[in-house]
């Protein structure tokens, strides 16, 4: 059976995420517009710097500060690229917390879809219903 579109680009993410550098919790990001896939992204460390998963990680209130997360990685990647992401949606394999939340909507992304909840941040949920941002959950599982 042919997949919908929001479970096509969510099994993307999914799969985004495999690449992951942090074995805590492996997250995967896509931003799409117009059916297009515009970037990826997936919570990794530093460009040129260790990896969780081949070094230690380095913790902060009980969170791995050594990767950046997926959703920053993807809006990062489509800036380093040169790609507008204004009108986006970003399939996410996790439901963002409030720091990616605010680079997604300063960034332009008018959606976001995610397989999971991890942890839910009230600031999210509040300021997408003033903001107009939508929140989709989309589960379809791992691949």
């Amino acid at each position: 059976m042919r997949p919908d579109l929001d479970q096509y680009f969510m099994d993307i993410a999914i799969k985004v995420s495999t690449r992951a550098t942090c074995d805590r919790k492996s997250v995967g990001a896509v931003l799409v517009r117009d059916k297009t896939i515009l970037s990826t992204g997936y919570n990794g460390s530093i460009r040129g710097s260790d990896h969780c998963d081949t070094n230690d990680h380095i913790i902060r209130d009980a969170h791995c500060v050594r990767v950046n997360h997926a959703e920053l990685n993807a809006v990062v990647q489509a800036a380093r690229n040169g790609v507008r992401v204004e009108g986006a949606t970003c399939y996410t394999s996790v439901y963002p917390c409030w720091g990616c939340f605010k680079a997604l909507v300063n960034a332009g992304v008018v959606r976001i879809v995610y397989d999971e909840v991890y942890k839910k941040d009230p600031l999210v949920e509040d300021h997408a219903e003033k903001l107009g941002i939508k929140l989709d959950m989309v589960h379809t599982g791992s691949l």
